[in-house]
């Protein structure tokens, strides 16, 4: 399975990947070993999954290139990413 992601830092900072190994992935972020992502606690907000990765960069691509589409996903996590921010 390949996974596209959505991590919060809980300060309004979110970063969308893709991984096929979620938990290693966030492990590998809060660890610092990410340069976009160091220095900082990461939550898990939001994930789809997929059988091909093809399909998932091709999400992860969309979302990270489409305003409308980030726009769309952060109003359907809302709560989410407003629960991250107080957890």
């Amino acid at each position: 399975m390949y996974y596209v992601y959505i991590i919060t830092d809980g300060k309004g900072q979110i970063y969308t990947g893709y991984t096929s190994d979620l938990k290693e992935r966030l492990t590998a972020h809060n660890q610092g070993k990410n340069r976009s992502t160091r220095r900082r606690k990461w939550k898990l907000v939001y994930y789809e999954a997929y059988k091909s990765e093809q399909d998932a960069r091709k999400r992860e691509y969309h979302l990270k290139k489409s305003g409308q589409a980030r726009r769309w996903l952060k109003e359907r996590i809302k709560m989410s990413l407003n629960f991250s921010k107080d957890s």
